[in-house]
């Protein structure tokens, strides 16, 4: 469900306003342009499957050469998603679409949490990050070894409103990584349901149980309406 509805001031790491970047690709009359604030093809992957049969055209950041680094200094998911998707809404000019997520670790006190992507620092891979949290967990329990997942997805309109929406996914720590597919800390987040980490599970699978499934889920209707709305915009 919603979680905010806000409008933010742009900030000074946006200064000066910057021209909106051009996208090479043509776009189909009545469809919406909605920007995916991040280059990870695996989240654009999931986004487009979540949003089949909406009137909208989505592009990732790699259509957006302009646009480096993205604000992400919050100290929650909330802060950080809002964060994105507000600097990318205003440097494009289009409706930007942004997620924070991470893992929590009841062992681990919750941790690593919104410092997930930046647990071990700026440039440690995904095996290195995982290795950690397997050698941090190595004396603890099975029962003990629980875990979720935690994904805020922030919508920002181009004149400075945004939603926020969040999802979750319990599970637990597996012993060891397993599986080659998804990203991040999937090798060894286990779904207990399934018996399989979120790295073995199909695509199909992890679009209806992932936390950032769910996010993007509770966010779809928000974004149908927009979309809507700018298709009889054209009509």
């Amino acid at each position: 469900m919603a979680r905010s509805s806000l409008r933010r001031r742009t900030p000074a790491v946006l200064r000066p306003r910057k021209r909106p970047a051009s996208v090479p690709v043509p776009v189909t009359p009545g469809f919406l342009e909605v920007v995916l604030a991040t280059r990870n093809q695996g989240k654009v992957r999931e986004f487009i499957e979540l949003m089949r049969e909406l009137p909208i055209q989505v592009y990732s950041l790699d259509a957006f050469p302009q646009i480096g680094e993205l604000p992400e200094d919050g100290l929650t998911y909330t802060e950080n998603a809002i964060s994105k998707a507000f600097a990318v809404a205003h440097l494009t000019g289009r409706i930007a679409v942004a997620d924070d997520s991470g893992i929590e670790v009841d062992a681990l006190d919750g941790g690593p949490g919104p410092q997930s992507r930046r647990f071990l620092g700026d440039h440690a891979s995904d095996a290195a990050r995982n290795a950690r949290i397997l050698k941090l967990l190595h004396p603890v329990s099975s029962e003990r070894r629980t875990a979720r997942y935690r994904a805020v997805v922030a919508v920002a309109l181009p004149r400075g409103d945004v939603r926020t929406f969040e999802g979750t996914c319990e599970g637990k720590v597996a012993t060891a990584p397993r599986g080659s597919g998804g990203f991040g800390y999937d090798p060894i987040f286990l779904v207990p349901a399934y018996g399989k980490t979120m790295a073995q599970l199909p695509l199909a699978v992890k679009n209806r149980i992932s936390h950032r499934a769910r996010a993007f889920a509770a966010a779809r209707p928000f974004i149908k309406k927009l979309a809507v709305r700018s298709r009889d915009a054209v009509d």
